[in-house]
């Protein structure tokens, strides 16, 4: 489904209005002129707008660092800084030559020439919630809030391109983008819940582990079930055919989607990792995060559009996240600890989305929600543990900074192998080449052929928003012709 045409989505009660009039001409009307047009009228306004060219289908997988990595001993490392600020590791050389990075990854540095590293983003979001929110909607509020108010690019682009039809749903975590202890990070806000994502959890990397729910064994088990569930359907439909209830929608859509998933011998092929040789499980590692990664890019060769999978738990350390305080992780313990399992897992993902022929279409994203401070802290640990001294010794740590991050682009049609921006001396402060979270999401939304500009959606009282406020692409991730 493409995002420019005009649409009226009646099975989620919402409505998304894209069109010739643009982000910032719509915001000069203000929100009393948004009040004034009706959404036909902005229809209309629209209705002049050239139908876009068919394009490939293209998807995105986004690797999130819950918590926020240390950009200085990971991609931006700054080895002749003083010793207050500078790690205890060595930096490598890349296979681009004059590029450094961190000697916990040499994997990743074998590749370079397959992703670009963008060091210069900033933003305003100090906390987990806040900075979180910031990179993944746009909402530049700097508070913590206990949930989102503006859909997550993930839920968007979920909603814009939703198909019934698709036998496999679109949007997928792979332990899944959602929370930050009781806050939530992530979610689709006024688009409802039939956008959320479908959610695997556990560790494919055990025995054990299935997806529940998924492809019925037999032919004839999902022909008895498809019959059952038209029955139901139609006796639905004579007692509640008026019925305009945003959650009975997203009941039907949940549904709709278990039926698809159930009947769908497909799906339960591509769900399954037994099928994938051993050679090629060894090579993503027998680890969580591998598993996770692998099963990624089976999804997105199964059609699967938005994947996120989040890079938390066990292999973190103590506190099962990427938030080294002091009072947390020894932070260059914990990140010795999980660095081996990060760069096998990311390295052998991009490896992949190469050999197969897939880099053209398919993005991946690494990132969390910010950097960490440059100048290193001294507390005493709260617990003992891996990557954690015993509770009262004095340990080092790094804490939010959301004024500095790396994030890393690979495959997505790019030109990989260079690096956009920089930062100061010490890693502070961005010096070259700022980038925002507007330009950020810009750049999603253009790789996934979204108008970032013209489109809006109704919000719970019918005001059409923008699903951008602020920001264009990055010039340099513009896809090679």
């Amino acid at each position: 489904m493409v995002a420019q045409n005009s649409h009226l989505n009646s099975k989620s009660g919402n409505r998304r209005c894209p069109g010739p009039l643009g982000r910032r001409e719509l915001l000069k009307l203000g929100w009393g002129g948004f009040s004034s047009l009706s959404i036909p009228l902005l229809l209309k306004l629209r209705s002049a707008a050239a139908a876009p060219p068919s394009t490939p289908p293209t998807s995105i997988i986004l690797v999130w660092l819950r918590g926020g990595g240390s950009h200085l001993d990971t991609f931006d490392p700054k080895p002749q800084s003083a010793s207050e600020y500078r790690g205890p590791y060595q930096t490598i050389q890349t296979r681009n030559g004059d590029l450094h990075i961190t000697e916990l990854l040499p994997r990743l540095a074998q590749i370079s020439n397959r992703y670009t590293l963008l060091r210069s983003m900033a933003h305003t979001g100090g906390g987990h919630p806040s900075g979180s929110l910031q990179v993944l909607s746009g909402d530049k509020d700097r508070q913590d809030k206990p949930r989102p108010v503006l859909p997550d690019f993930m839920s968007v682009a979920h909603y814009l391109r939703n198909d019934p039809s698709r036998k496999i749903p679109n949007y997928i975590g792979v332990n899944a983008v959602t929370r930050y202890d009781s806050f939530t990070i992530a979610g689709p806000a006024y688009l409802g819940p039939a956008f959320e994502p479908f959610k695997i959890t556990g560790d494919p990397s055990k025995p054990q582990f299935h997806v529940p729910n998924v492809g019925l064994p037999t032919a004839a088990l999902a022909q008895r079930l498809q019959r059952r569930v038209d029955l139901k359907d139609g006796l639905d439909r004579m007692s509640r055919f008026t019925d305009q209830d945003p959650k009975m929608h997203a009941l039907d859509a949940y549904q709709h989607q278990a039926l698809n998933l159930l009947t769908n011998p497909n799906a339960r092929i591509a769900f399954d990792l037994n099928r994938e040789p051993k050679s090629v499980r060894e090579r993503y590692g027998n680890h969580q995060w591998g598993q996770q990664c692998l099963l990624a890019r089976r999804l997105v060769e199964a059609g699967v559009e938005i994947i996120t999978t989040t890079f938390d738990g066990p292999l973190c350390g103590r506190v099962s996240n990427w938030d080294d305080h002091a009072v947390n992780h020894h932070v260059f313990k914990a990140l010795s600890f999980r660095a081996p399992y990060f760069d096998q897992a990311v390295s052998a993902l991009i490896e992949d989305i190469y050999n197969r022929g897939m880099d053209r279409n398919v993005l991946v994203v690494v990132t969390g929600e910010f950097g960490r401070t440059p100048k290193i802290s001294h507390v005493a640990s709260s617990g003992g543990g891996v990557a954690s001294a015993p509770r009262g010794t004095v340990q080092p740590g790094r804490d939010h900074w959301p004024h500095a991050n790396t994030m890393l682009f690979s495959g997505g049609g790019l030109n990989t192998g260079q690096v956009i921006g920089g930062t100061d001396a010490r890693g502070e402060y961005v010096t070259d080449r700022r980038v925002g979270v507007g330009d950020f999401l810009a750049t999603i939304y253009r790789h996934l052929n979204i108008d970032y500009e013209h489109t809006m959606i109704e919000d719970f009282t019918g005001r059409p928003i923008p699903i951008l406020n602020e920001g264009t692409p990055i010039p340099e991730l513009e896809k090679l012709t």
